[in-house]
């Protein structure tokens, strides 16, 4: 009668990890035209708003710093249409939003290596490299920033003061922003859904690619291309450890320090 051997350690081991590992989700592959169309509609609304609605909308709001305000109205809608893009898109793909598989359809996750034998750990200290590169990029010299656009400005002045002070409401919009531009709006567009996309029409270079892409998506701030230009390879990372949560937490640093700094101007 034949004996059933018993398993090789390692073949168990492999067995034991598999089964541990969560269900995989497909991401598909983007054409270039794909990719471009998924480009288009988020640059193009952002800019029509911060050059179009937004100047629209100061004439209707009156008073002081309308431009100011129907700035920070126009732009925190338009980042909240990233996110809305970003879920229909997901939802249309997967056919399904629950979070196992947003997770990882948006690589919100874990660094993981590259050979998938390590995740997180001390894979998170590349976050300090990254950090290094965009703050040697912020002090840079850079192309001067209208004054009625310019938002540090803005918060330094007399009249960002007088506005902000006491100005829960405004304050609220403020967060809301800061929210969609990093965590559920930028960053989740084009790290979390369309870098993942792009290797097979862009291959290693996908990541150089976003990164261009990302920059000249800032039609609605023409004056920051320059210095996006210069943070790409910070971003690579993203592309490495397949984790689109690095770049969040980076790109969060700058939303948090101004929310702060109104936060301040709203205690008065």
């Amino acid at each position: 009668m034949a004996t059933l051997a018993p398993p090789h350690p390692a073949t168990a081991t492999a067995t034991v990890a598999a089964a541990r590992r969560p269900e995989t989700v497909t991401i598909p592959q983007y054409s270039r035209r794909g990719v471009l169309a998924v480009w288009a509609a988020a640059a193009l609304p952002m800019a029509a708003l911060s050059w179009i609605v937004a100047p629209l909308l100061a004439d209707r709001l009156g008073g002081p710093q309308p431009l100011m305000r129907g700035l920070l109205l126009s732009l925190t809608a338009g980042l909240i249409w990233q996110f809305v893009l970003v879920a229909f898109l997901v939802a249309r793909e997967q056919r399904t939003l629950r979070w196992s598989t947003v997770r990882q359809a948006l690589w919100l996750r874990r660094p993981e290596s590259p050979d998938g034998s390590r995740t997180g750990g001390r894979l998170w200290l590349v976050l300090l490299p990254m950090a290094a590169i965009v703050a040697a990029v912020q002090v840079l010299p850079h192309f001067p920033i209208p004054g009625d656009r310019d938002l540090n400005a803005f918060m330094g002045s007399t009249a960002g003061h007088e506005m902000l002070e006491g100005a829960w409401g405004w304050f609220a919009v403020v967060v809301t922003m800061a929210v969609f531009n990093t965590v559920l709006g930028e960053e989740l567009l084009f790290r979390g859904f369309l870098l993942p996309r792009m290797h097979g029409a862009f291959g290693r270079r996908d990541w150089i690619v976003n990164g261009l892409l990302f920059a000249a998506y800032h039609l609605h701030v023409p004056w920051g291309i320059a210095k996006q230009l210069g943070e790409i390879v910070a971003y690579y990372p993203c592309r490495r450890y397949r984790s689109a949560t690095l770049g969040i937490i980076i790109h969060s640093v700058q939303s948090v320090l101004i929310t702060l700094a109104v936060l301040a101007l709203v205690l008065g």
